[in-house]
């Protein structure tokens, strides 16, 4: 049986939880993984809770993750850890927006790239290509915010 990875990102509505399921789905598909997605948006438009389960490796049966098997946790709020904590397997990996200074954020609105830099440093894929999928995934103007978001998640700068 092949390794499969489990991601779950969890927040509220309009934190931009797809668009980092997204862009590692776009990584991971890249490097040739087999990916597969899942969300749960519950009250997502009102600003509710909503998680998004991303599982890769070279086969994957299915996109939920079970509970207490995930190897990374991405929360878009210190607030969201403790309704989420229970998804984490022993040993995980729980990112968050205190690992980090989010007042250099240049776009508050970038925090969930800034996430995804933070998360980055635990995987092994690169900087390019994480930021080729970043390119990819936003319109030519929101390019460069979001490229030092990641970056400034990372803990490296942007210049």
């Amino acid at each position: 049986m092949s390794k499969v990875t489990n991601v779950k990102f969890a927040g509220l509505g309009g934190q931009g939880i797809l668009t980092c399921t997204d862009i590692l789905g776009s990584v991971v598909f890249d490097l040739g993984y087999d990916v597969k997605k899942a969300e749960v948006h519950g009250m997502s438009q009102r600003g509710g809770a909503i998680t998004s389960d991303l599982r890769y490796g070279d086969q994957v049966l299915s996109p939920m993750i079970p509970v207490g098997q995930a190897d990374y946790l991405i929360v878009l709020g210190d607030d969201q850890v403790d309704a989420n904590k229970h998804h984490l397997k022993a040993g995980g990996v729980l990112v968050k927006p205190s690992d980090f200074d989010i007042d250099q954020l240049g776009n508050k609105r970038a925090l969930n790239v800034a996430l995804l830099g933070a998360l980055s440093k635990h995987m092994d894929f690169t900087v390019e290509q994480w930021m080729a999928a970043i390119r990819r995934q936003f319109p030519e103007r929101l390019v460069d915010v979001n490229e030092k978001a990641f970056l400034l998640g990372r803990g490296e700068s942007a210049e």
